[in-house]
């Protein structure tokens, strides 16, 4: 079987056939120019944030066969940071951490549930779209920003100014197609429905666009935009499936024995979940289609991306808006023994994440770590907005100048409380609660198959990136449950339930 992944700096214009777009980015250098501010005054912002998005698409050369022309185009006109990192791999951990610019370990929001606001040290705490508020701006949303059920509709105006189609996984067959182990609803896959225009992200879409199409000139804007595929129900018409050929070339690298060299604890981040384990996919001969659900989703909403980016350039309002682009985590097909996301590895953490517009030099490629809890410092600063103290992200304006630049900070992604992983330009050190631990040479070793930590000749590379663990590990949130681990006293705990060590893993 072929290795999939690639070095992060690989020369996508050469593999990936994108040379006509990289020769555009270079061209809209000189357009855009480096300055943020256009002939409008201060520049607008366009988010577009994707649920459950890997690292796959093709300007980050995850996999050989993917077509995401679209976001390909778009990374090409700006900069594309190859080594960026969700700050949880979980929802509304993610989307809590990159709307408030603080992270998990600091909030204590480590679960599905619940709102942040109901922390008393958090209620009141300024969200991005609130700072932009107060700040002149119009603030737009649709789609899934926040996590789905947040904030309560009662909230809904005291975070953006105007709320659009939100949708949800729609529409859904009248039975599902694939019985799963826990035969939930949202996890199938298959061809449907026969239109894309029947899909909620296609609406969506809708919303954005016309909302770009009617947008009042009077003061800049921030529009959030978030699209739900390729989380499960993964679900594409036909002429999605048929991009991918139904044969095993599409299924990526997994080491048959890749566990053997994990710790248990790694177990517990994904103790008991609806996701398939990959044994239960082999054996029941879905592997392969859910990999192509997966591809063919990913697609579709690329296509939804291209139509938003086409809205705004025809608006007339493109060369005075920033935009930014990115997934809230990953999701394993398959590596490690798994579906799903819920990890402290590469395929959970590693994430597209693009800017383009006023203020990014076009036709870049940056290696530097980069978390998703920068986008809150960064669009401040690109803004000319009053800095926001206490944001524990970093602007990474200096990058989007020259790709090249230093920047000492890695990127951390924490799942559950004292579970932590630091992510460099070359290694990924883990450290779970309970003190075990896995380092991974991304250079030599991109699909983390050989556990260095117990190696003595990189206790300093250990010692190093200890460094930055989180010294901050809050308390979940009081109601926190959904897909929450915890170790209390040295007993691990699963959704509030006492886990018995004797348990086989599931």
């Amino acid at each position: 079987m072929r290795v999939h992944r690639r070095g992060a700096e690989g020369s996508w214009e050469k593999d990936w056939g994108w040379r006509g777009w990289w020769l555009v980015g270079i061209a809209l250098i000189g357009a855009i120019g480096f300055s943020a501010r256009g002939a409008g005054g201060r520049p607008n912002v366009l988010v577009i944030a994707i649920d459950d998005l890997n690292d796959w698409e093709g300007c980050l050369g995850g996999h050989p066969m993917v077509k995401t022309p679209r976001m390909d185009e778009l990374a090409a006109s700006g900069t594309l940071f190859t080594n960026a990192h969700c700050q949880a791999p979980l929802c509304n951990p993610s989307r809590t951490s990159i709307l408030t610019g603080l992270r998990p370990s600091t909030t204590g929001v480590y679960a599905l549930n619940p709102w942040f606001r109901v922390s008393e040290k958090y209620k009141n705490w300024v969200s991005l779209p609130q700072y932009f508020s107060a700040n002149g701006y119009r603030t737009l949303t649709c789609g899934k920003v926040y996590h789905d059920a947040y904030p309560p509709p009662a909230e809904h105006t005291k975070e953006f100014n105007m709320w659009g189609f939100h949708g949800g996984a729609n529409p859904k067959p009248a039975k599902k197609f694939v019985q799963t182990p826990a035969n939930i609803a949202l996890m199938d896959w298959g061809v449907f429905p026969q239109k894309d225009e029947e899909q909620d992200d296609w609406k969506v879409a809708d919303w954005a666009i016309g909302q770009l199409k009617e947008m009042p000139k009077d003061k800049p804007f921030v529009l959030f935009a978030g699209f739900r595929h390729p989380h499960v129900p993964c679900y594409a018409t036909k002429k999605w499936w048929d991009l991918y050929p139904d044969d095993d070339s599409v299924l990526p690298p997994v080491k048959e024995d890749d566990r053997d060299d994990v710790p248990k604890f790694a177990w517990y981040l994904h103790w008991k979940l609806p996701e398939p384990r990959l044994a239960w996919l082999k054996a029941a001969g879905q592997w392969r289609p859910l990999v192509r659900a997966y591809l063919a989703s990913t697609s579709f909403v690329d296509s939804q991306v291209g139509r938003v980016v086409d809205a705004l350039k025809e608006s007339g309002l493109g060369e005075n808006t920033i935009v930014v682009l990115f997934s809230d985590h990953g999701w394993h097909l398959g590596e490690k023994g798994i579906t799903g996301k819920n990890t402290l590895w590469e395929r959970s953490t590693h994430v597209p994440f693009i800017f383009a517009g006023p203020g990014v030099k076009g036709g870049q490629r940056c290696g530097r770590p980069a978390e998703l809890l920068d986008i809150y410092p960064t669009l401040v600063e690109m803004c000319g907005l009053p800095k926001k103290e206490g944001l524990e992200g970093h602007s990474l304006v200096g990058q989007l100048r020259d790709a090249g630049a230093a920047r000492e900070w890695p990127a951390i992604t924490t799942h559950g409380p004292n579970n932590h992983t630091v992510r460099d330009e070359r290694w990924r050190y883990i450290r779970y609660a309970d003190g075990s631990e896995e380092l991974y040479d991304m250079k030599a070793d991109p699909n983390e198959w050989t556990n260095l930590a117990g190696e003595v000749k990189y206790a300093s590379v250990k010692g190093e990136l200890g460094k930055w663990m989180p010294k901050v590990n809050a308390a979940p949130v009081k109601g926190s449950k959904v897909r929450l681990v915890e170790l209390k006293d040295g007993v691990v705990w699963w959704e509030g339930e006492r886990v018995d060590p004797k348990d086989p893993v599931p």
